[in-house]
């Protein structure tokens, strides 16, 4: 027989299932173990169910006999960014979206320091939504096109797949997933993707809205491409509903 398994992390609550009355198995995002899922007894309790809400920030230890099974968490909330966020239909809807990303995209036990890290940025936005919504939704670009690079199909956008030049990168291919000059692409630009400033340059000054929907558009063509579909589902719903609203906000109502 061999040794337990047992190892102590920081983590965001990704989603909390209900298993029976009042447990439930949690799947959380550490920075040092991935995506991880594990039973709690009583989790979704009345003394339990409020940490384990989608965005909180616990420490966790997980323990089982086998790093394979399902384990069991013990854990201790350290925030919650839940209460600057009450109200707020747009921020909720986006810690849903964000949540339910990151999980439908990352594979269980795989290290991926960095998506944990963008979570992070998000979520802090999120709580805090200084610069109002544009600033979170550019962070959402920005820790899916992280995600795209973690497993393996980070887009090019340093330089024209045409004509190699690092100039007025607008477009993006939808089938290499590289970048294409507003002069290469501008016959083609009807199949093209567009390629918002703010991604092609990583600049942090505040985008405009319709950048940010451009943005969630790219980055969400080649999740659902490469990912999703790859594994026999769609879009995360919740995602799909943040994308919605966000374009109901640039567009003239009828």
């Amino acid at each position: 027989m061999g040794r337990s398994v047992e190892w102590t992390d920081e983590a965001i609550v990704l989603s909390a299932a209900r298993l029976g009355d009042s447990d439930a198995v949690l799947e959380v995002m550490t920075p040092h173990h991935g995506r991880a899922r594990g039973f709690i007894k009583g989790g979704l309790g009345r003394r339990n169910k409020a940490n384990l809400q989608p965005g909180n920030q616990l420490a966790v230890t997980w323990r089982s006999r086998l790093e394979t099974n399902l384990g069991r968490f013990t854990v201790e909330l350290v925030h919650s960014p839940l209460g600057l966020m009450l109200g707020d239909g747009s921020r909720l809807a986006a810690l849903s979206a964000v949540t339910a990303t990151v999980a439908s995209t990352m594979n269980e036990r795989e290290l991926h320091e960095g998506v944990y890290a963008g979570l992070k940025v998000v979520l802090d936005l999120l709580e805090h939504d200084s610069s109002g919504m544009q600033d979170w939704a550019a962070a959402l670009t920005k820790l899916e096109l992280g995600i795209l690079s973690a497993v393996g199909f980070g887009l090019d956008l340093s330089e024209c797949a045409s004509t190699g030049t690092k100039e007025n990168l607008i477009y993006v291919s939808p089938k290499s997933g590289r970048a294409v000059s507003g002069e290469a692409g501008m016959p083609y630009k009807g199949r093209l993707l567009d390629l918002p400033a703010f991604v092609a340059s990583g600049a942090v000054s505040a985008p405009s809205l319709d950048d940010v929907i451009n943005g969630l558009k790219l980055t969400g063509y080649f999740l659902e491409r490469n990912i999703w579909i790859v594994h026999g589902k769609g879009q995360p719903a919740a995602r799909e509903r943040l994308f919605s609203s966000l374009l109901a906000t640039v567009q003239p109502h009828p």
